[in-house]
């Protein structure tokens, strides 16, 4: 198809048999989606007894103009424009292949940023170039670049869901982000808060001195704990079941996850999710202890260990807004969420020195590098204890390590101290 060019219809009249009233009108022909044929389109002018013919003959040129069919800048439309996209996500992509968790955050993405400026622009004009000129919109609006990132993020989900190579028309890797923003961001990833084990004993000593009832106080403060030791996520806390502890074998499974936007529980995260979390260590024994002691009395094998007095799964929100910030706020902690917990989890087995493949599925990462993220910024005085045990280990190696004194090996006894207890050799 061709630019529709040098179009001017005339401006006719006809009798409007519902309204009963003549009114000016013209006909024009305009490039249709997905077509080859054009198809020709009416436009009612108003009324003949409110305006004359010349008038009808000016708002017909500025409808022309307006519509841009005799400009060179016309570009025929696609057979697909990002509303196409949209629907095709929404009605068919999302129910099969997402989960409800993920669509809902997606379709908060769409509602809010995307489709108002997207949903008329045909898919093959989604560059790069066009990308970047709405991000610096967005960035401008006060928008941080990890939430612009993550709507691209939808936006490239939608537009391949739809294309014949399942391929998004652009890469994240050539947005227009300014070097030292790109600093920043990773600077800021690094500085995410982080409760070490000390911290979340104290958070959960504070949560007794509440005004709530005792049931409550012990559910949350047993709730904080075993976040710290097993280093879950929020909703594979919330979804824990009787079923899924072995106290004997100090294990817990994961094999549920809790969706905190429609509250059912379902799927877990991804396939790395699905794993047993072993608890071998003093944090881990000491949670079970107080895990074991909070599920006293007999108990449904399938009822959830954290629930709700309607026996259904915790809310994030509550548990955040009414015990642990106001907690945080009292002790002068940073305000930070349930994943803080699972920050200083990671960081405390990785200093520990716990095999990096290992620690990956301990944590349910499916790559090394989401694990490595999760340490973030190590604080001094980790960074000093690490230093410490260093020196320590040197000086044993050097109290084992043959002396050469002279032209004599000097091999001391381990068993004895001083220069009583050795014995000598000719070199």
């Amino acid at each position: 198809m061709s630019r529709r060019a040098g179009q001017n219809p005339s401006v006719r009249i006809r009798f409007n048999r519902r309204k009963g009233i003549e009114e000016y009108f013209f006909q024009y022909w305009i490039d249709v989606p997905g077509r080859e044929k054009r198809k020709r389109e009416t436009e009612i002018i108003g009324p003949v007894k409110t305006m004359t013919k010349s008038e009808a003959e000016r708002k017909k040129l500025e409808f022309i103009l307006n519509l841009k069919v005799n400009s060179n800048e016309y570009k025929i439309p696609s057979s697909l424009t990002f509303a196409h996209a949209v629907k095709h996500y929404r009605e068919t992509f999302a129910p099969r292949m997402l989960r409800q968790s993920t669509f809902s955050v997606a379709d908060g993405h769409l509602k809010v940023h995307l489709e108002a400026d997207w949903n008329e622009v045909p898919v093959e004009h989604i560059d790069i170039d066009a990308v970047n000129e709405w991000i610096w919109k967005k960035r401008q609006s006060d928008l941080s670049w990890v939430t612009i990132k993550n709507i691209l993020r939808t936006m490239q989900r939608v537009l391949s869901c739809s294309s014949k190579d399942k391929k998004p028309p652009f890469s994240q890797e050539g947005l227009a982000i300014p070097e030292r923003d790109k600093l920043q961001m990773k600077i800021e990833s690094r500085g995410a808060v982080s409760f070490v084990w000390a911290q979340a004993k104290q958070i959960a000593r504070e949560v007794y001195k509440l005004d709530v009832d005792d049931v409550l106080k012990e559910r949350y403060a047993t709730l904080f704990i075993l976040a710290a030791a097993s280093g879950l996520r929020c909703a594979e806390l919330f979804a824990l079941r009787i079923n899924d502890l072995d106290f004997k074998a100090r294990t817990i499974r994961v094999d549920e996850s809790a969706d905190q936007r429609t509250y059912v529980i379902g799927p877990c995260k991804n396939v790395a999710a699905y794993r047993t979390v072993l608890l071998a260590d003093t944090e881990g024994r000491e949670a079970l202890l107080m895990l074991k002691r909070f599920l006293k009395g007999p108990q449904t094998q399938t009822s959830l260990v954290f629930r709700s007095k309607r026996g259904t799964a915790l809310r994030e929100t509550s548990v955040l807004h009414r015990f642990l910030h106001p907690v945080l706020r009292t002790l002068g902690l940073p305000q930070a969420g349930m994943h803080a917990f699972r920050h200083g989890c990671n960081r405390r087995w990785e200093l520990s020195g716990m095999n990096p493949a290992v620690l990956r599925q301990q944590m349910g990462h499916s790559s090394a590098v989401m694990t490595a993220r999760y340490t973030g910024e190590i604080p001094l005085d980790k960074v000093q204890e690490a230093f410490s045990k260093m020196e320590l280990e040197n000086m044993e190696v050097i109290g084992k390590r043959p002396h050469c004194t002279g032209s004599r090996l000097v091999v001391y006894n381990q068993q004895t101290r001083g220069m009583s207890g050795r014995r000598t050799m000719a070199v």
